[in-house]
């Protein structure tokens, strides 16, 4: 059965074994460019520059440094989320609606209560709290 679109916006079928990989990894790659293009990512990228001094000044252990890094991972993971949320949000629903605004705004929730416990991390390692 014929397509009415045009063939490069058909999608491809899924390629198997270890090229499947290499798509998966290029689809993340461009996912984190386009992540990059949040300021709120370059934000979160910056504290946890300017954390790493911090610790080191501190002296943190190897396991604090980790886990430091693994809420950074998650605070950018939920900060991906919430991107893709507010894009499909504006694709389904351009024009305004309150649920349109309750998905943006649970979205950004879930972003903060990330944001609030790897500070929170940070801060109480920085106070010395083991």
């Amino acid at each position: 059965m014929p397509s009415d679109e045009p063939a490069s916006q058909r999608v491809a079928p899924a390629r198997k074994g270890l090229m499947h990989a290499v798509d998966a990894t290029r689809y993340s790659l461009a996912g984190a460019r386009r992540l990059w293009e949040e300021t709120a990512t370059r934000l979160e990228l910056g504290a946890g520059v300017l954390a790493a001094p911090a610790f080191l000044w501190r002296g943190a252990e190897v396991w604090q440094w980790l886990l430091a890094l693994a809420l950074l991972a998650l605070v950018l993971a939920f900060e991906a989320l919430n991107t893709a949320i507010e894009v499909l949000t504006d694709r389904i629903s351009p024009e305004w609606s309150a649920m349109a605004r309750d998905a943006k705004d649970l979205g950004s929730l879930a972003v903060g209560l990330t944001q609030a416990i790897a500070g929170g991390f940070v801060l109480a390692v920085l106070a010395g709290v083991p």
